[in-house]
């Protein structure tokens, strides 16, 4: 099935979630080397899968965000999500979860450049936040090439853990 593109990089599609894309859901929040750095347990549930994806969904429709699915342009592929969630008044929370296999291929960074650029340019967003499992060495290295400020650590009840935590002000960036 051929997806419409909201966003696009030189590799990837950014996409919006329905409820027909449960097995891409279920393949990404399903993946415990995913999951494992963002809930408690390690693993989601099948209705843990469910409500995420009905809580994308609804922050599609009610608040024009979410953490989008991506998709390799060429080949259709789905990677994962990236985006932003609701944080504070024109301020948002980015994040992105990615399927193993596209690992330390620069995606993230690709993909979190583009959502940076769409958060401030079409969003006009103040502030973005971002945060990380205290044990992805990978996500830490990645907020600080996207020129991210860490602020302290917060508490995160998904997972029990105190995350570093993260800022960049549309101040700080090069348009």
């Amino acid at each position: 099935m051929k997806r419409n593109f909201f966003v696009q990089t030189e590799r990837i599609g950014f996409s919006k979630w329905s409820e027909s894309d449960f097995p891409f859901a279920e393949m990404l929040w399903g993946n415990q080397n995913v999951t494992k750095y963002i809930c408690a347990s390690g693993k989601f549930s099948r209705q843990e899968i469910e409500n995420r994806l009905n809580q994308e969904i609804a922050n599609g429709e009610t608040q024009n965000i979410e953490y989008w699915p991506i998709f390799e342009v060429t080949t259709s592929k789905f990677i994962g999500c990236c985006g932003l969630r609701p944080y504070k008044e024109n301020e948002y929370e980015m994040g992105v979860h990615l399927l193993p296999e596209f690992w330390g291929q620069g995606y993230a960074f690709e993909a979190t450049t583009a959502i940076i650029k769409y958060a401030f340019a079409k969003l006009n967003a103040k502030k973005l936040f971002a945060g990380h499992n205290p044990n992805n060495v990978a996500s830490q290295k990645l907020l600080n090439k996207l020129g991210f400020i860490y602020i302290g650590d917060k508490f995160y009840p998904p997972t029990g853990l105190y995350h570093p935590s993260y800022e960049l002000e549309s101040a700080n960036i090069s348009q």
